[in-house]
């Protein structure tokens, strides 16, 4: 075992602590991008519930003629007119912190839903059904962070991978 002086240690410590923010980092920006692409494709799909989320209830007859009146084809495609609401789901990362939304001033009432229109929530589904990838992702992550890329981890710790592979 290499012994270190006070020094090393603390500089040794300090160094883990970089890497291990580096690698917390990309892994949320993973995570961020796989939430992102999920929750864009379901912009005009109707979707089943999940978790505490409803199933997207059908377009009233009024809204269906309003989108054919103005030329939007299929009609029946759930949150999707122009695509610009679809375009405008980001995901950024600093740090430690992911944030994954549309610019959209609309996207709030669809995701919520109001006194006159059902919710249709796109965002929050996709973050829980990738509930699994992100504690994977964050893991792996944290341990790739720890070890360092390249390094072999004991199987014990469930991951079937060299440190820092994607």
């Amino acid at each position: 075992m290499k012994e270190f002086t006070p020094n090393e240690f603390s500089l040794k410590l300090a160094e883990l602590v970089f890497k291990e923010a580096i690698a917390m980092e990309k892994g949320l920006k993973i995570v961020a991008n796989k939430i992102k692409r999920d929750a864009k494709n379901k912009i005009g799909h109707y979707q089943k519930g999940i978790g505490k989320f409803p199933e997207w209830a059908e377009l009233a007859d009024s809204t269906l003629q309003e989108k054919e009146r103005l030329g939007y084809s299929p009609p029946d495609n759930p949150l999707l007119r122009t695509g610009d609401m679809r375009a405008s789901i980001k995901s950024e990362v600093k740090g430690l912190e992911a944030v994954i939304g549309s610019t959209d001033p609309k996207s709030v009432y669809h995701e919520f839903g109001t006194s006159k229109m059902p919710m249709r929530p796109f965002i929050g589904p996709a973050a829980f059904k990738n509930k699994k990838f992100i504690m994977e992702t964050i893991g792996t992550a944290v341990v790739a962070g720890f070890y360092g890329k390249g390094q072999q981890i004991h199987e014990s710790l469930g991951y079937d991978f060299e440190a820092g592979e994607e």
